[in-house]
């Protein structure tokens, strides 16, 4: 059973282009779902976390609170970390496109892009050092030098790995939305 409130898949999903009187393109969304490895890996994280919430209510109970409360610090840590992991990607509204890495988030307003377009490209697995043979959505400012950022999705990332259909229909609503809101 999908959960559209997670995602903005809910204002293409329907036959007609029709917005919903809820639907509020001011807010940020996602074009896209998480993927699964993205979803698995943060799960896994908060598993981990809940272990050591444990661990530091036995050490809170048997040894000092300074400990449990150092050891608390680690399970925020590893909380902090998943959700982040949970909010990375490609983020769109009426103001713009927003590509939100780990360690920081990047906004580009919809009157400073060129284009936004899929290209055949070396990419990252996972994230990792190591390239593969992929697509990637890149983004192209306007100016005088029309810099092209990092891609803001790739078939190789954690939402879309073995997945080539929804990187396609993510790719193609971050262009939908590049075309109604770009140069206006």
């Amino acid at each position: 059973m999908p959960l559209p409130f997670l995602t903005a898949d809910r204002a293409f999903d329907a036959d007609d282009d029709v917005a919903l009187p809820f639907d509020d393109r001011d807010l940020w969304r996602r074009p896209y779902r998480p993927g699964p490895w993205r979803v698995g890996v943060a799960a896994l994280m908060l598993l981990l976390a809940s272990f050591v919430l444990f661990a530091a209510i036995i050490i809170a109970a048997t040894d000092s609170v300074s400990s449990a409360g150092v050891v608390f610090g680690i399970a925020s840590v590893v909380i902090v970390c998943a959700l982040r992991l949970l909010r990375m990607g490609a983020w769109v509204s009426a103001h713009g496109v927003r590509h939100v890495s780990f360690f920081s988030t990047r906004t580009v307003a919809w009157q400073q892009v060129a284009s936004v377009r899929t290209v055949q490209q070396p990419v990252r697995w996972l994230g990792l050092p190591r390239t593969v043979q992929g697509q990637a959505l890149l983004l192209v400012r306007q100016g005088r030098s029309a810099e092209t950022s990092s891609p803001l999705l790739t078939t190789h990332n954690a939402d879309f790995l073995a997945r080539d259909e929804a990187f396609d229909r993510a790719a193609d609503a971050v262009e939908a939305w590049a075309a109604e809101y770009g140069r206006s």
